[in-house]
């Protein structure tokens, strides 16, 4: 069995094993609307319905998105990501944390689009940031089904702040993926900046965001000097 199909079915059973015995400590679902002009490959005007679910539990932590790109001409695409972390502390029962060190994790995910999946899989750490509602980097090895297989660093984090009695977050990610045959080394920056206007809303149970998205993107999809720089407005609601 190829390494991809036993990452994913070992993930899967991982997770179900987990399910199981699971106690959740919390979760986030989240639905969002991104309409943008800037977009490399493909046209260059699309808008992008997303749903989110992020959760964490005694056995580690787990994230889920899929995107529905609705394009100019009518077409539509579908992307998703399913992204499990397994805890060590869990895994040996006793405490892993040190200093900025939250915990320590086998970190996987699943990437699938209409034609093709990829299963990464490696090493993540939980990290304790001042001022950060969480902030995470994962190491993983890639095995790609329709190029070659490469190693990828991913960071992800949520920053909240209050300006002039005005909430507000700061979240997003970065993924760095090395170069391989035929492919660029790729980075993808991409990050929200929101304002909560559920205060004026009387929203007490939810949270609406209303702001931008910015993707800065060098060598999208690994080709060469295909650099994105994409401003988008953004509505998310967080429930």
């Amino acid at each position: 069995m190829k390494i991809k199909y036993l990452a994913a079915v070992l993930g899967s059973a991982l997770l179900f094993t987990a399910n199981a015995q699971a106690e959740m400590k919390w979760s986030s679902f989240r639905l969002s609307y991104i309409q943008a002009d800037n977009y490399k490959v493909g046209d260059e005007s699309r808008e992008v319905l997303t749903v989110e679910h992020a959760s964490g539990h005694n056995w580690g932590d787990n994230f889920f998105f899929t995107d529905h790109l609705m394009f100019e001409d009518g077409t539509v695409s579908n992307y998703f990501e399913l992204a499990p972390r397994l805890s060590l502390s869990y895994l040996t029962g006793s405490e892993l944390s040190a200093g900025p060190i939250k915990d320590v994790y086998l970190a996987s995910t699943w990437e699938g689009g209409d034609s093709f999946d990829n299963f990464l899989y490696g090493v993540g750490v939980g990290l304790n940031v001042p001022g950060f509602q969480y902030f995470n980097v994962n190491l993983y090895q890639a095995n790609n089904e329709k190029w070659e297989n490469d190693e990828q660093i991913t960071f992800t984090w949520g920053l909240p702040a209050e300006i002039g009695g005005q909430q507000f977050l700061w979240d997003g990610f970065l993924d760095y993926s090395t170069s391989s045959q035929g492919r660029e080394s790729e980075l993808n920056f991409t990050s929200q900046i929101k304002w909560n206007v559920s205060p004026l809303l009387g929203l007490s149970k939810s949270q609406l965001y209303v702001g931008i998205e910015y993707a800065y993107w060098t060598n999208k999809f690994g080709i060469k000097d295909m650099n994105e720089r994409n401003p988008g407005l953004l509505v998310k609601w967080h429930f």
